[in-house]
């Protein structure tokens, strides 16, 4: 009886909470650094779409996003440092050893993003994490 009961209760038209989505207040092209005014909360479950605004404000938009279109995780990223074909410090430290080079970078990234660049002197490529400084530290 109370299991029916919980059933009649959650079946209530107000008992059931509402999920928000987070959508584009305006169109946004990528590369734009979200801003307090760029996104909004739309009542209504969208599956794989961000639900809160949270850490949102300041990150970098990767793709085109257009007005009243649900964002999804890799739809924004950490603002860019590096650009495609900048030229960066490739930092390898091991052990007391550090080795710096100089280096191409093959796309844009920003901090703690594994990107790809190639030494300029080796014309090796390897890959690297973003430093906060914008140097690339190869693991």
């Amino acid at each position: 009886m109370r299991a029916m009961i919980a059933c009649v209760l959650l079946s209530l038209p107000g008992a059931a909470a509402q999920a928000e989505t987070v959508v584009a207040a305006r169109t946004l092209p990528a590369q734009t650094l979200i801003g307090p005014g760029d996104l909004v909360l739309h009542d209504g479950d969208m599956p794989g779409a961000l639900t809160g605004l949270e850490g949102l404000i300041g990150q970098e938009t990767r793709v085109a996003i257009y007005a009243g279109r649900p964002l999804r995780p890799g739809d924004l990223g950490p603002p860019a440092l590096i650009e495609r074909n900048a030229i960066v410090s490739l930092i390898y430290d091991r052990g007391g050893l550090v080795i710096v080079a100089e280096a191409r970078s093959l796309a844009r990234a920003g901090e703690g993003e594994v990107i790809r660049v190639m030494n300029l002197s080796s014309r090796q490529t390897v890959n690297g994490v973003v430093q906060p400084d914008g140097t690339v530290k190869v693991q």
